[in-house]
């Protein structure tokens, strides 16, 4: 019995510190490959961007402006107007609305130059990536291009004990990826699509 117990105890120790490393093997369901239609999505302005705003004939105040870090921008003549978490399209629609103050039927144009988005549309890589930080998302985006732009795993990585932290219709769940079959066996059967939100935990290898 003792040493019944103590081999539990030892499995139930083992458990515990593959989790806090990555997980037990098996722990989680492996990603599905493809993630369907949510994917297709409008960009969405977020902190940090860069935007390129014309007004149609007044080129005096058509001009290059970061997005604040509170989310606002102030052009000549609108100031502290909300930008984070509209379009581009919706962006342009609410300058044309403060502008029209100022100007007779004013076409605005906002074009994204420089990409951060928001935290929500973002992908962030942590752990044991050569480069972890956190990613814009972009269309058909898979586990492939996001290690690509990360430069692999490192040496120290238990590659397939990697998981993606996803939120589903309001809750999180977390599913397997082989990092190791991926990016040093080259099989693609490993290669599953991204989505936006998406949080991808490489553990370090702990033998």
């Amino acid at each position: 019995m003792d040493r019944m117990q103590s081999g539990i105890r030892l499995a139930l120790t083992a458990c515990i510190l593959a989790i806090l490393l990555g997980g037990c093997a098996g722990s989680h369901p492996p990603a599905p490959a493809n993630v369907g239609d949510a994917h297709a999505h409008d960009y969405v302005i977020g902190p940090g961007d860069n935007l390129s705003i014309v007004v149609w004939h007044n080129t005096e105040i058509s001009e290059t402006i970061p997005v604040r870090p509170d989310g606002k921008i102030s052009t000549p003549l609108v100031e502290d107007m909300i930008a984070a978490g509209k379009t581009p399209t919706q962006l342009a629609r609410d300058l044309e609305k403060a502008l029209s103050k100022y100007i007779q039927d004013p076409i605005a144009t906002v074009v994204v130059t420089g990409f951060n988005g928001p935290y929500n549309q973002q992908i962030r890589v942590i752990g044991q990536a050569a480069k972890p930080q956190a990613l814009q998302y972009r269309d058909d985006m898979t586990l492939m291009d996001v290690m690509i732009a990360v430069g692999g795993i490192t040496e120290f990585a238990a590659g397939n004990r990697a998981s993606i932290l996803r939120k589903i219709d309001g809750s999180e769940k977390q599913f397997s990826v082989r990092l190791d079959d991926l990016m040093k066996n080259g099989d693609i059967s490993a290669n599953v699509q991204m989505r936006p939100g998406d949080v991808l935990i490489i553990p370090e290898s702990y033998f």
